[in-house]
């Protein structure tokens, strides 16, 4: 299983459907920041305060020229009725295969309340504009993600 990219190295490229069917690829996003981040399920309690965070604050990441691009190993289907319910202004790619997760290191062995089992790692990987990884939230704050991001890009 491939290592978790860190600030300096090139951040995967990969394609995947978005809820609305179409194919995005992180290289067409290479002239602009973007906030790629990994959440374990649609319409968890969670993932939609993380999500709802992030629609919230669309328009300052967008001020800043940030994309924002989630990817979780829901269906397109799951993906669209999720950004419908909660008027999700951004791409959500489906990668039910893990293949984008894995080659991010953002698939692995997860321990919760004793119980080891295979699952998505809530993680957020800020990428520059040259496509090269800036930092790495491995443990994002999903009431108040926008702000680290903006933060974090100073």
């Amino acid at each position: 299983m491939p290592e978790m990219p860190q600030p300096g190295d090139l951040a995967p490229d990969f394609e995947g459907p978005t809820q609305s069917g179409e194919p995005l690829r992180l290289s067409d996003l290479r002239d602009r920041p973007v906030a790629l981040y990994f959440y374990p399920a649609d319409d968890t309690p969670g993932c939609t305060k993380q999500a709802c965070n992030l629609r919230d604050n669309y328009g300052a990441l967008l001020a800043a020229g940030v994309a924002v691009v989630g990817v979780s190993p829901d269906d397109t289907a799951s993906h669209e009725r999720f950004a419908h319910k909660y008027d999700l202004p951004f791409p959500l790619v489906a990668d039910p295969d893990h293949r984008i997760a894995e080659a991010y290191g953002a698939w692995g062995e997860k321990n919760l309340y004793g119980i080891r089992r295979m699952g998505l790692k809530r993680t957020t990987f800020l990428i520059g504009p040259d496509g090269r990884v800036v930092h790495v939230f491995k443990r994002p704050n999903t009431a108040g993600h926008a702000e680290e991001i903006l933060e974090r890009l100073g």
